[in-house]
């Protein structure tokens, strides 16, 4: 239409100036012979009959003109005017990123393996791309950054890309020190462990490029009460489990033996669920499923048709063959429930009946407790379940937490040369958390119970190398309850270097921590490292997608 209307105007303009040109030239040959000559125009006309163009035909093709130019003006304006208003609407539609790994990347196009389970095929054409030494190797990590909406239901996907990052595998690792060899940590390595340095490096975990790069992204988008809420994981409420997570922006729920009682499995899934939905950022879902004298969920036969034996009576009908296989039943279990954390396997060694903890514990040396210890922890993280090692650091024949303060008289080379054994073993297979006693451990700060303590949490930082999440035992134990109030308590637990605090009391706890923020006594740089830690680890074990 716009081809035909620019034709209208050309042949108007050639039209009124051949009669312009021709009248113009009739009139001068007529001046120079002194005549009234009659000229005969190319279309037959005499000068005399085309004297009257300019005023009729010349006029109505200047209308054709304004007529046509208007109208295209009218259009360019419009074009102009949508043009601009596309312009604006890339310019403010926000960049998004996608995690994920390459799959391939033929010719000009990327296919991602993305962090929320579906595959894309991106165009790389004239799209900025870094990449490391090996380049886009299938297996390295990969962010696309875009503009526009992913379509999950097709595999090429229709959006601006405007730029990529691939990773090297080693790249993405670099960050964290390098592990030490496995052999310095196997079991029986005794008389090392409590030197500085000998141990600090083994069992980092494996945080790609990706994972703390998104995690950051999300923690950059949160309020203060928002981390503050992430380092809470709470003794589940018998009502508004859902309304409470929502409100206090809680990390996590451990679920205790009333949380199952009576209950189908259907109902717990339900109830999970609802936690979950009301929560912004999903939910560690913790439980207590050690075996023996400790099940929340198996002890009830709606679960199971008997409880899980405990770590003594496996190893007696099959050797550590039963251990991992009873392992990788109770994860499959848990997880079918939604259950993410299981705070197991108890690490303590003990080898006398007498003590507190013998039942609980593997009941052997610190060597057989540690190859123990690593056969849970890696089968666990083969099944995708968050492990809790306890109870840092060892809990030796101390009395009861649960019933009062407990102390702990044994000199330090007990604990490096027997105690740290089992924890280094699942540190080094990749445990997610460590939860720290409250015993008061003298030869390492006489004054405070362990979970308080920022010695205890720097030996294990820095002496058994341990980069993951650190939680208290319950606050909520007459171990704490008799040596600080529950406020105070919480704050210290955060001042002393813990990442998550297990309790009951989250709605006195929270608002304290909270202060002590607004008060100086807590830098948030303090609270960002522990909420990194933690939203790493659900990014690893898949609870944020």
């Amino acid at each position: 239409m716009r081809c035909l209307k620019r034709s209208r105007v050309v042949l108007a303009s050639l039209m009124l100036a051949l009669v312009l040109c021709t009248a113009g030239c009739g009139r001068q040959e007529g001046r120079k012979q002194g005549t009234e000559m009659t000229v005969e125009m190319t279309d037959g006309r005499t000068e005399a009959e085309t004297a009257e163009l300019p005023s009729e035909e010349t006029e109505t093709g200047r209308e054709e003109i304004s007529d046509t130019e208007a109208e295209m003006n009218r259009e360019n304006d419009e074009e102009k005017s949508t043009a601009a208003s596309a312009e604006t609407e890339v310019e403010t539609e926000e960049e998004q990123a996608l995690y994920g790994v390459v799959e391939d990347g033929l010719m000009n196009t990327l296919l991602v393996a993305g962090q929320d389970g579906h595959t894309y095929e991106f165009s790389r054409e004239d799209v900025p791309v870094t990449t490391g030494e090996t380049g886009i190797l299938i297996g390295n990590p990969v962010t696309v950054y875009y503009r526009g909406e992913l379509d999950d239901s097709r595999l090429a996907q229709d959006v601006e890309v405007t730029r990529i990052v691939v990773e090297d595998q080693e790249q993405a690792a670099s960050a964290l020190p390098p592990q030490e060899d496995e052999s310095q940590t196997a079991a029986g390595q005794t008389g090392q462990t409590g030197q500085t340095g000998q141990t600090g490096q083994t069992g980092q975990r494996e945080q790609t490029g990706w994972t703390e790069q998104r995690a950051r992204e999300l923690m950059e988008q949160m309020s203060l009460e928002e981390k503050v809420g992430q380092m809470f994981i709470a003794r589940c409420p018998e009502g508004d489990g859902a309304g409470k997570a929502s409100q206090y922006h809680l990390g996590g729920y451990i679920l205790f033996g009333r949380d199952f009682e009576g209950k189908t499995k259907e109902q717990v899934i339900a109830d999970i669920r609802s936690y979950q939905d009301a929560a912004d950022i999903p939910l560690l879902i913790g439980v207590d499923e050690e075996g023996g004298t400790v099940n929340r969920v198996s002890r009830y036969p709606a679960f199971r048709s008997q409880p899980f034996a405990s770590p003594q009576e496996l190893y007696q009908e099959g050797g550590f063959d039963a251990i991992q296989a009873d392992t990788v039943e109770k994860c499959r279990l848990l997880k079918e429930l939604g259950i993410n954390l299981n705070f197991a396997p108890v690490c303590d060694v003990s080898t006398d009946p007498a003590d507190f903890i013998y039942s609980r514990s593997f009941g052997q040396d610190a060597g057989q407790t540690g190859v123990y210890v690593g056969t849970v922890v890696s089968a666990m993280k083969e099944e995708g379940m968050g492990s809790v090692l306890k109870h840092f650091p060892g809990y030796g024949n101390n009395a009861d937490t649960h019933t009062g303060i407990a102390y702990d008289n044994r000199d330090y080379e007990n604990f490096a040369e027997s105690d740290f054994i089992p924890f280094q073993e699942g540190i080094s297979a990749g445990a997610d958390v460590v939860l720290i006693s409250h015993n008061i451990v003298n030869c390492m700060d006489s004054q405070q119970p362990a979970s308080l303590s920022p010695r205890v949490h720097q030996i294990l930082r820095e002496e058994l190398g341990f980069d993951g999440v650190i939680v208290t035992d319950d606050l909520s134990m007459d171990g704490i309850r008799d040596f600080v109030d529950a406020g105070q308590a919480a704050v210290m637990a955060v001042q002393a270097g813990n990442d998550l605090l297990c309790c009951t009391d989250f709605e006195t706890q929270i608002p304290a921590v909270l202060e002590a923020v607004e008060a100086g006594e807590i830098g948030e740089e303090r609270l960002n490292e522990s909420v990194m830690r933690i939203l790493c680890m659900k990014l690893e074990l898949g609870i944020i997608g």
